[in-house]
């Protein structure tokens, strides 16, 4: 999946960070809903990457059944971290 088409279905923009809090808020309830929904795990895994750029993924061992799934989530999160010039 295109990470900017699921940005700009969900949420109007690519450009998240220019969002008002109440349009992030409802970018991220439809993307959640979304992301319950979703069968197909390549689409599951950018619906949720998506939500962690945004702050508001769940953890991986409540979002993805398969373990292999969580690890991957679970890597990308770390590296997202890691590479975060201010730590957070």
């Amino acid at each position: 999946m295109d990470l900017d088409a699921i940005s700009r279905h969900f949420f109007g923009t690519t450009d998240i960070d220019t969002l008002e809090p109440a349009s992030l808020e409802a970018g991220r309830d439809r993307l959640s809903l979304a992301l319950g929904t979703e069968r197909e795990s390549g689409r599951r895994f950018a619906l949720w990457a998506v939500l962690r750029a945004t702050g508001e993924a769940p953890e991986p061992y409540l979002a993805f059944k398969d373990p292999r799934e969580q690890r991957a989530a679970e890597v990308y999160a770390t590296m997202l971290r890691l590479s975060d010039p201010s730590g957070d």
